[in-house]
């Protein structure tokens, strides 16, 4: 069984990686267990204290984007609000959450349009991206963190993971806020992920194969 990668959240203690890969990778594949770790953090900016080398291409920016940036996304959910500035080329993504946020439909927003070819349903990607949890605003995993991209198949991903991306162009940056049928139906505890949360993912997508 693969372990889950799990990130800190701000003021509140961190949690220990187990794994390099990613948690969208594991489609629910880890135990529900009951221990969840509390969270009070309402705004999450993906970015972590080093920043990124100079090749966009093989790595993840982790500088936060300025402070008042307008944000590209705003979305009302059947709970709480989320507000979305999507990542640049030397900047990470921020999230901000108006707790509990809750969406009953998967929504997806095409933050940019890049210029790459059309990802189809089952290719493979290398993306950089933040999944950022309704309930709290926590994040729950990060690769502009990490600051390197992950490579994966569309097939091999959680259902609203792979409806971001699928359809849109390399180069694009993109903005979903997943419902629980979407994500972990059952929960993900070991991430924070409670069964019923919504989840949001803030995704720059780099290449295809």
């Amino acid at each position: 069984m693969v372990g889950c990668s799990v990130t800190g959240v701000r003021r509140t203690r961190a949690l220990v990686a187990t794994s390099t890969l990613s948690l969208a990778l594991l489609l629910g594949a880890c135990s529900s267990d009951s221990d969840t770790p509390a969270a009070t953090s309402t705004t999450t900016a993906a970015a972590a204290s080093t920043s990124a080398a100079p090749s966009a291409a093989s790595t993840c920016p982790s500088a936060a984007p300025a402070a008042g940036g307008t944000p590209e996304w705003t979305l009302s959910g059947d709970t709480g609000s989320i507000a979305v500035i999507g990542s640049t080329d030397t900047t990470a993504p921020a999230v901000t959450v108006t707790p509990p946020f809750g969406v009953t439909e998967t929504q997806v927003k095409t933050l940019s349009v890049g210029d790459g070819p059309v990802v189809a349903d089952d290719a493979t990607v290398s993306v950089c991206y933040a999944g950022v949890n309704g309930r709290d605003g926590s994040t729950f995993d990060s690769s502009y963190e990490r600051g390197a991209p992950i490579e994966f198949p569309l097939d091999g991903v959680v259902a609203g993971f792979q409806k971001a991306i699928a359809g849109q162009t390399v180069g694009s940056t993109v903005a979903v806020a997943t419902n629980a049928a979407d994500g972990y139906p059952n929960g993900q505890p070991r991430a924070g992920i409670e069964a019923g949360d919504s989840l949001i993912f803030a995704i720059k997508i780099l290449a295809v194969s």
